[in-house]
């Protein structure tokens, strides 16, 4: 059991019982009912038409014991043959009905897992991996679709089993009880595979998500990985987790694996019963031999479904297991919860904290009775060293993570009460190392604005460095991005995310500054498209560049949660305080006269 100790849960799973998993599948099932009702018809027919070949062989015996003509021969032949291939046709039209309600419940669930997943906010993908959370929206619904097969296939077995039930009764029906008497060996032998099937399938679902999940980091950083020439490093990785998922698989195929096996020990084993005690019957002239034949050819096609419908309980558990894990996905408890959902008109753009406590864990206080008002229209800078929460003040505002007392009131209003939708469509956000999603240019300037026209970037696009950086893209905005936009250089990539942000016009802006070197022209490009926005918008502004602090209407110096100066650039200077330390660490080497006395300082040497 080594081996499973890294497969554990995640925090959101839940069990659930086999009732109320099937209610939840009987949800997606109900839009198919149309379908579902001519597949079980078509099962039906074709568990009649199964059930009828013992009567027509044993009556064929029959009729050629009196007339063994070729002509009845023939006809027994040719019944033989009908039924046979109505059964091929039948059964080619249950299962083409199948595969496409199938394919719409697997579009269906896979279509709410996945809104689950981008409905949930950031802190849920702090804690949980995206490559598992990928897992359960692509593997698992394929699995809980095959579920569906299954489940038509036993219903098929199942009702061929009870017609042929009628059979043996109607045949022998002495022999019969000795069969029924016999069953509840095979359905309790069955059972106790039941709850083994469903965690040893939960486990190696929780490994093949392990390796989605290393495979997806491992080939996210592969340039990284290329820098340091550690290709070998990421194989190692990606082999532990994949050696892990062998290992958990073997075992869960080894457990599933003794299903059959048994099963058909079983059935061996009540044939083997039957035919001692038919026969000893018919010897004692209890039952004739005609009779016992019938019952022993119909009894092989009994007992079949039957361990067919037990043996099922393994694909059924795997099936399950899927859809818990899906169900889990999509009932995880969002931790940003909204108190009401009222419409957010234009935004003016003022925010207030008020007494504001927030955390990421219990063990993890960043922000404690945090108080600050953020007036309409104002450029805010945040300053100060990594920790001390200016990243979360942008956060709380975006409304990516709940806060855990105190108020955040926008426009005088809580920031709680606000449709999410309607209020992030008045959010610019720019993260400190901008995405840019495959595609061109275009669209991922109108990704939040997609009625934007080409004539409208243009025009805009040139209000920055009168356009010259457009001549510097191979296509101007039908340029391919890349995936992650890396066929652009960071500067490029964060002039396209400034435009994105400057087409939706957005009444709030949020701006976590990249560190990155870029050169001096770039970086004039990026502050002039920079005070486009800053003129329309209340602005919180994480700032790495002293052009971006110095034009600040208001900078916040921010130590362990808590403001601890603020004011104007030199104002902040003259202080001496901890904001002059930061520019003497961070910011003074940026400066003009920085350069220009070092410049004096080499010449003069």
């Amino acid at each position: 059991m080594g081996f499973f100790a890294g497969l554990n849960a995640e925090k959101y799973d839940r069990q659930y019982t086999d009732r109320q998993l099937i209610r939840r599948i009987m949800d997606y099932l109900s839009p198919q009912r149309g379908r579902m009702i001519a597949i079980s018809v078509l099962v039906t027919i074709a568990a009649l038409i199964s059930a009828s070949l013992p009567i027509v062989v044993s009556k064929s015996l029959d009729v050629l014991k009196d007339d063994p003509r070729t002509s009845s021969i023939l006809l027994i032949g040719l019944a033989v043959f009908i039924i046979g291939l109505a059964n091929w046709g039948l059964n080619w039209a249950r299962r083409a009905l199948t595969a496409r309600a199938i394919g719409d419940m697997v579009l269906s669930l896979r279509t709410s897992a996945f809104s689950a997943a981008a409905a949930h906010d950031l802190s849920f993908y702090d804690q949980f991996s995206s490559g598992r959370i990928v897992s359960r929206i692509t593997s698992d619904t394929k699995d809980f679709g095959q579920l569906v097969t299954i489940v038509t296939d036993v219903s098929a077995q199942m009702i061929q089993a009870a017609l042929l039930a009628v059979v043996l009764f109607h045949t022998e029906w002495r022999l019969t009880l000795v069969v029924f008497a016999y069953l509840p060996v095979i359905f309790l032998v069955t059972s106790g595979f039941r709850k083994l099937a469903r965690r040893v399938t939960r486990t190696g679902m929780r490994a093949m998500a392990e390796v989605n999940a290393t495979i997806k980091e491992t080939i996210s950083g592969i340039a990284v990985a290329k820098n340091f020439r550690q290709e070998n490093s990421i194989f190692q990785t990606f082999d532990a987790a994949n050696q892990q998922s062998y290992r958990v698989n073997v075992r869960r195929g080894f457990v599933l694996s003794l299903v059959f096996p048994t099963l058909n020990a079983l059935g061996g084993i009540g044939t083997a019963i039957m035919v001692y005690v038919g026969g000893w019957s018919a010897a004692q002239g209890a039952v004739s031999a005609g009779a016992w034949y019938l019952f022993i050819l119909s009894l092989d096609r009994f007992l079949f479904p039957i361990m067919n419908l037990s043996a099922f309980w393994a694909q059924i558990q795997q099936g399950l297991s899927a859809a818990e894990r899906v169900f889990a996905l999509i009932d995880a408890d969002p931790n940003v919860i909204q108190v009401d959902e009222r419409e957010v008109p234009r935004l003016k753009g003022e925010i207030r904290f008020e007494n504001l406590s927030f955390r990421y864990t219990e063990s993890e206080p960043i922000l404690t009775d945090f108080n600050l008002v953020i007036q309409p229209g104002e450029n805010l800078a945040l300053v100060g060293h990594t920790g001390a929460g200016k990243s979360s003040i942008a956060k709380l505002i975006a409304r990516f993570y709940e806060f855990q007392s105190g108020k955040l009131l926008l426009d005088g209003l809580d920031i709680r009460t606000f449709n999410l939708t309607d209020y992030r469509r008045q959010l610019g956000i720019i993260s400190q190392v901008p995405f840019l999603f495959s595609g061109t240019v275009a669209e991922n300037i109108r990704y939040a604005c997609p009625e934007a026209s080409d004539a409208e970037m243009l025009r805009m696009a040139r209000r920055i460095g009168d356009g010259e950086w457009l001549e510097t893209l191979p296509d101007g905005l039908e340029s391919e991005v890349g995936e992650r936009g890396g066929r652009l250089s960071m500067g490029q990539r964060q002039l396209v995310a400034l435009m994105r942000v400057l087409i939706q016009n957005p009444a709030i802006f949020i701006l976590d500054e990249a560190t990155a070197s870029i050169d001096p022209f770039t970086e004039w490009q990026i502050q002039q498209a920079l005070n486009l926005i800053l003129a329309n918008t209340t602005s919180i502004l994480i700032a790495h560049r002293l052009s971006t602090v110095k034009s600040a209407d208001r900078i916040i110096v921010m130590d362990h949660g808590q403001i601890i100066e603020e004011g104007s650039h030199d104002g902040l200077l003259a202080q001496g305080g901890h904001y002059a330390e930061l520019y003497n660490t961070y910011f003074r080497h940026q400066s003009l006269a920085y350069v220009e006395r070092a410049r004096e300082f080499v010449e003069g040497d």
